[in-house]
């Protein structure tokens, strides 16, 4: 039984998942060849725009070119190497998944268990191609405005002139296609904590539906047991494996989102408007999409415990009963997913972070007044 395997061929494309076809020891140099490709591009791509803030760029104008988009690169680039970092952590948290007590054994089971992970594929594919329409968009604009004068689509540092048509040509490729990359490694990333979190939302289903039927078949409370404790050990380890990722994800963000609305407020309405608005609308959508399943994964795992009191407890016998005030205990305190050890990823974060940043934007309008 296979998990998320759309989020697994985006992760194939960025170069951070071996096709599990490609045994042979020729295909594994060919692909990691293709990482190592993957991360001097990308990585060239943030330092070329790094370069040009520190010893280029001398205005306003300049510095909020390569800014914007700076911010979502370096995120993509922890994103990348965090991938790479913990590739044997990601089969663990899917081996979890795909082996018992969590496996999905009954017809009930299964059919729940596909509803999730349907579920979670059809918002990566809405997710991936959000992002790709939001490249093409710029990559338009681009052509449209900065390819005919000999503009790159972004600002960057070079140590050797492009002055000729050729170098020109490549670097502007290099740039649409780091964008892109850049992009995918982003969807990869969210896509598979944000699937993992589903997965432990419908952990929590099939425990439920398991327990239901504990009076039909009292010894397959052990297992619900086993199960229970290895769900909560689950959110644990995509929390403890991840939680460097969204905390930076979410302090990106906000400066993103506060930054884009002060130069989307000070800008007409053109291209370089167009591509600013297009990156805060995706930066809202990575908080969101963070906070939506960190905050499901809360609400099931509090709503549990009215799924063990709607078990008919006066037909069970004394130790079934105990073994079930035990899983209720360890219910009372929910799981909750969080960034920075201490801010919880829920909806009422996403608006938190909302609100810091439209004040971070009032208090740079009034400082500018």
């Amino acid at each position: 039984m296979r998990i998320l395997e759309l989020t697994f061929k985006v992760l194939t494309i960025c170069g951070c998942w071996q096709p599990e076809s490609w045994t042979s020891l020729y295909k594994r140099i060919i692909y990691r060849v293709y990482t190592v490709l993957v991360i001097l591009l990308v990585n060239s791509f943030v330092l070329s725009q790094f370069m040009d803030i520190i010893l280029i760029a001398d205005n306003t104008d300049d510095f909020c070119d390569n800014f914007c988009v700076l911010l979502p690169m370096i995120i993509a680039c922890y994103k990348l190497f965090s991938l790479l970092t913990s590739h044997k952590n990601i089969i663990k948290l899917t081996d979890t998944l795909t082996k018992e007590p969590c496996k999905p054994l009954k017809p009930n089971e299964i059919k729940i268990y596909y509803k999730f992970d349907k579920g979670m594929q059809i918002n990566t594919f809405h997710y991936a191609a959000m992002c790709m329409v939001t490249c093409a968009i710029i990559a338009l604009t681009s052509l449209l405005t900065n390819f005919g004068e000999r503009k790159l689509t972004y600002r960057a540092w070079m140590p050797f002139e492009y002055s000729s048509m050729t170098l020109f040509c490549l670097l502007y490729i290099h740039q649409l296609i780091g964008l892109v990359m850049g992009a995918l490694v982003n969807v990869a990333c969210d896509s598979l904590i944000c699937g993992l979190l589903a997965h432990i939302c419908c952990q929590y289903e099939i425990l439920a539906y398991r327990l239901r039927r504990i009076t039909l078949h009292s010894d397959t409370l052990r297992n619900c047991v086993q199960q229970h404790c290895k769900i909560c050990r689950l959110a644990f380890l995509v929390n403890a494996n991840f939680r460097m990722v969204i905390t930076i994800q979410f302090l990106m963000s906000m400066f993103v989102v506060c930054f884009n609305l002060y130069v989307i407020s000070l800008s007409k309405l053109d291209a370089r408007c167009i591509r600013l608005a297009l990156f805060m609308g995706c930066m809202l959508t990575q908080i969101f999409v963070y906070c939506w399943y960190g905050n499901q994964v809360k609400l099931k795992s509090i709503q549990f415990i009215d799924n063990i009191f709607e078990i008919e407890w006066f037909t069970l016998d004394k130790n079934l009963k105990k073994s079930l005030i035990i899983m209720m205990e360890r219910t009372l305190i929910p799981i909750e997913i969080t960034s920075a050890y201490t801010i919880s990823v829920d909806l009422d974060s996403f608006v938190n972070v909302l609100k810091t940043s439209y004040s971070a934007y009032n208090l740079l309008q009034q400082m500018k007044e």
